[in-house]
């Protein structure tokens, strides 16, 4: 059965988006197809707005809709630490822990050299210049525990000791609720460098 072709591009341009199979991007197109006209317009209108309003802070990059962002801005926030992290979802991520209360820098991606992603392709310069004003005491490194994210932050630290600010980077080892016999050696091992006393 072949389909028309407005239905072959709507599952073609599903597709692309992450996570979206064949299979997938099928379902999406039928459910689409049969959705009242008045939901699609509203998910037009939604993709639409936020194309057009949702943007980059200048100063943490994170994703926002004001400029600065209510990181930066919010006068609720410790100024004087920075959590660096690699991309927007991280922020909201530890935001969901509600323990964290400086302010952010997103990195945009990690050092990845054979991908052809260096220093240059990350937003570091704005990190130093943000330390360079002076006020900030505490950078913590917070990039995922991953070989580049390990790899990136190695590379900051080394890049930010000699600025005389505190660098520290998140603990990481065996989440709650897991059982030892199924959790991997790497992160057995960060679990036991990061132990502290009770």
């Amino acid at each position: 059965m072949s389909l028309p072709s407005p239905l072959v591009r709507l599952i073609d341009e599903l597709q692309r988006l992450p996570g979206i199979g064949p299979k997938s991007a099928q379902r999406l197109a039928f459910h689409i197809l049969k959705t009242p006209r008045e939901q699609i317009d509203r998910l037009v209108e939604a993709l639409r707005e936020v194309k057009d309003r949702v943007t980059s802070c200048s100063v943490c990059h994170n994703t926002t809709d004001v400029e600065p962002c209510a990181f930066c801005s919010g006068p609720d926030r410790a100024h004087d630490v920075i959590c660096v992290v690699e991309e927007p979802p991280n922020v909201a991520a530890i935001e969901k822990s509600r323990e964290y209360k400086g302010v952010y820098h997103v990195l945009m991606g990690t050092l990845s050299p054979l991908q052809g992603i260096g220093p240059d392709q990350l937003r570091i310069k704005s990190l130093l210049a943000r330390i360079a004003a002076g006020g900030i005491n505490e950078v913590i490194l917070a990039t995922n525990p991953t070989v580049e994210g390990e790899a990136t932050a190695i590379y900051l630290a080394r890049l930010l000791k000699p600025l005389g600010v505190r660098v520290t980077r998140i603990a990481m080892g065996v989440p709650v609720g897991s059982d030892l016999e199924y959790t991997d050696e790497v992160t057995l091992n960060k679990a036991l460098e990061g132990r502290r006393e009770v």
